[in-house]
């Protein structure tokens, strides 16, 4: 296909957390932009693009490819960076981008979780995904597409950490979350005010996946129509406002820096960081008093490692370190 000038093509999928993240960005600059469904139709040339098999797979005007949401984001910012996704000051600058990095590490669990753990869920995903890539088959095809998505997918939870043991704690995890940006969420349409911000992109993406499926999708409506609002509004967002100051965000936002990414989030990940280097294949830790086990995977350590020097390039650190160190957050980020 030929790619019109000035234009980018972005390959996503409908449930894709990462691909309506990066088409959210897109629609939130301006950018003019191509959405295209990777589908049986142009597999043949995502496939000559794409280093990795997964979207989002961006390709810029100039035929530059990219994978991976926080990476594109990144490079687009650096192109594009006005109106900018980063609030100002180092305080709200850099948690901003730990919740980024929450929303995509950890609050994948919940989505991925919910949406394959549930047998309606599982039915509804699976339907959804088999008519995405094989549009206009006909009934008896699809219903075997949906056999074999399902057959595909719900094994993979493990790679999530998704067991019996683990329900509690991914979806207390979950609930916990959404309680928190629900009280953060009523007197402002956006994580840090007017506008979105880096953070915004990275956690409404998941919340959002999880709202199309039916078991997430109910609790969402009956407990956070707010935060249900929010993700929508997410959907083709724009600048209401400006962004708020640190202090006005921080008494409803700091909950969820503290109770998911210091108690959660962090230790999880330090812990797969530290399995990785002693050469486990498997790690384990407690949340929330509860086991919690999975298998060790090189992309956290790397998104860990990103954040500690993230962290560590921040030039003037006294009052950031003071909340990481209140949140509970610091003694994890300098391991």
């Amino acid at each position: 296909m030929t790619q019109s000038p000035g234009r980018y093509r972005l390959f996503g999928a409908e449930l894709s957390p990462y691909s309506i993240k990066v088409r959210s960005y897109l629609r939130y600059k301006g950018l003019p932009h191509d959405w295209i469904l990777r589908d049986q139709s142009n597999e043949t040339e995502f496939r000559a693009l794409a280093k990795l098999p997964l979207v989002p797979l961006l390709v810029t005007p100039d035929g530059t490819v990219l994978q991976d949401s926080t990476p594109i984001l990144e490079r687009l910012e650096q192109l594009h960076p006005e109106p900018s996704i980063h609030p100002p000051g180092e305080v709200a600058g850099f948690v901003s981008a730990l919740l980024e990095e929450y929303g995509d590490e950890w609050g994948n669990k919940g989505m991925f979780h919910y949406r394959w753990t549930y047998e309606p869920d599982q039915a509804s995903a699976a339907r959804r995904i088999a008519g995405e890539m094989m549009p206009g088959i006909d009934e008896a095809t699809l219903a075997q597409a949906v056999e074999m998505v399902r057959g595909r997918m719900v094994p993979r939870l493990s790679f999530v950490g998704s067991s019996a043991a683990t329900r509690d704690s991914i979806e207390g995890s979950f609930l916990r979350q959404v309680d928190i940006l629900e009280k953060h969420l009523e007197s402002r349409p956006y994580l840090f005010g007017g506008r979105p911000a880096f953070a915004d992109f990275g956690v409404y993406a998941q919340i959002r996946q999880a709202a199309t499926d039916p078991t997430p999708g109910a609790l969402l409506r009956e407990r956070a129509p707010r935060v249900l609002a929010w993700t929508e509004r997410m959907l083709s967002p724009r600048a209401e406002g400006e962004f708020e100051s640190w202090e006005s965000v921080a008494p409803t936002l700091l909950p969820l820096v503290r109770e998911e990414v210091a108690g959660v989030f962090l230790p999880w990940s330090t812990a797969n960081a530290k399995a990785l280097l002693a050469g486990e294949k498997e790690f384990s830790l407690e949340i929330g008093g509860r086991p919690f086990r999975q298998e060790a995977q090189k992309y956290h350590a790397r998104s860990l490692d990103v954040l500690r020097k993230r962290l560590a390039a921040v030039p003037e650190r006294t009052a950031l370190d003071r909340v990481l160190a209140d949140t509970d957050c610091l003694r994890w980020l300098r391991d």
